[in-house]
């Protein structure tokens, strides 16, 4: 069995593991990366990030590699649905809210986890794939041992990061429990082609009928579209049927141009997960840092996955750039920032919920009732804008839970 030593082990190489392991690398670190998967996927999320995430990936140097290999920005945001009129929706400049980043970006999971992957490599990290049964060793010699082309390999570090996702192998040799909220809703998303006649530029929000429609465009008529609808209709979107129908439901009266979606040709596959978040009882142990969804993840309707995962690799560069204590105490700012970043974001993504992925004529009813608060107290709008420029860029008191009860009493 063939020895390495490292600085670092990564497991995953994913987003969040192949970025941390380029910054790393760059700064003269001895990286591996291992990654399970020979090819990446098309995972039907974590292909929107909003303007703080961009900030966190131009901090850390990354935002060159990205936008190189397509990524998309958009400028415009527009909401309608059953409580608004068509003719007059509310429109919001991405751009212009935060001038320094421009809007957020779109770009497809696979190609984003690609230049990642391919940066770290150029950058001077072992990054390898595909790698098979892993075994994870913690505590004062962390160690991982893994099959790749046929063999048997082991390598140690001084500390490994788990990166691997929501099933994470490293958060479970760990020996960290993770908890999950109840699902309150289904989200489906879907990968379309051939939108040619959508605006590129602008990206929507629509409630109508039992389904909460989100528009992100990727340019060249290529658009990610996500559906929140009711849990119980857990076959609603499955089966032979099931990218048509999705489709059809974005044939909406309150949106213009809906048919410009619902006549789009589907680019990947339509999938459906639940809107829950899960928090991990920690992200750090003995030996260990967990980034990205291991080390737990926000309900997906806001759309913060990436944002999130990048937060988490520059605060986790900084510690480990920062001095040689890399022992769990060095990591304590990451553990609270992040636990405190969540916690707002939690708040984001109920409130989001209760306005927007609710249905119904009780549901309704309190769009409009909302919608005329909104205009009487700017206030009740800082949860929401806290999900585009960063939960710690609005005042504490957006996420008091007095201000959601005057909201929506």
């Amino acid at each position: 069995m063939a020895q390495s030593q490292y600085d670092l082990i990564i497991v995953g190489g994913g987003i969040g593991g192949s970025a941390l392991a380029t910054v790393m690398a760059r700064a003269g670190r001895r990286v591996l990366v291992l990654e399970r998967q020979a090819t990446f996927r098309d995972r039907v999320r974590g292909e929107w990030m909003a303007q703080w995430g961009v900030r966190e990936a131009a901090t850390l140097g990354l935002l060159d590699d990205l936008m190189a290999a397509g990524a998309h920005r958009l400028t415009r945001h527009r909401l309608y649905g059953d409580s608004i009129d068509p003719a007059s929706p509310e429109e919001l400049p991405l751009d212009a809210l935060t001038p320094d980043v421009g809007g957020p970006l779109t770009f497809g999971h696979p190609t984003h986890c690609e230049t990642l992957f391919k940066a770290a490599g150029a950058a001077g990290a072992t990054a390898l794939r595909p790698v098979s049964d892993l075994e994870v060793t913690l505590g004062g010699a962390p160690r991982v041992g893994y099959t790749y082309q046929g063999g048997r390999h082991a390598a140690t570090a001084r500390l490994i990061i788990g990166a691997d996702g929501r099933h994470s192998v490293v958060r479970k040799a760990a020996g960290i429990g993770l908890r999950h909220d109840e699902t309150h809703h289904l989200f489906a998303g879907m990968l379309v082609q051939h939108a040619d006649g959508w605006d590129q530029q602008l990206q929507v929000l629509c409630t109508e009928r039992d389904v909460f429609g989100l528009v992100f465009p990727q340019g060249g008529g290529r658009i990610r579209l996500y559906l929140g609808y009711p849990k119980e209709q857990t076959q609603r979107f499955a089966g032979d049927g099931g990218q048509r129908a999705f489709l059809d439901a974005f044939r909406m009266k309150t949106m213009p141009g809906s048919d410009v979606l619902a006549n789009a040709t589907p680019a990947g596959p339509c999938a459906s997960y639940p809107n829950e978040r899960a928090d991990a009882d920690a992200q750090v142990a003995d030996g260990c840092v967990l980034i990205g969804d291991a080390a737990g993840w926000n309900d997906p309707i806001i759309g913060q996955g990436l944002s999130i995962t990048y937060r988490d690799v520059r605060m986790v560069r900084d510690v480990l750039l920062a001095s040689d204590d890399w022992s769990p105490a060095a990591f304590a700012p990451y553990v609270e920032e992040r636990r405190e970043r969540m916690e707002r974001l939690r708040f984001s993504a109920a409130w989001l919920a209760t306005l927007a992925n609710e249905f119904g004529e009780e549901a309704r009813a309190r769009r409009l009732r909302t919608r005329e608060r909104e205009a009487a107290n700017p206030l009740f709008r800082l949860p929401l804008v806290a999900t585009l420029i960063g939960p710690e860029n609005v005042p504490p008191q957006a996420f008091d839970p007095s201000l959601r009860q005057a909201y929506f009493a």
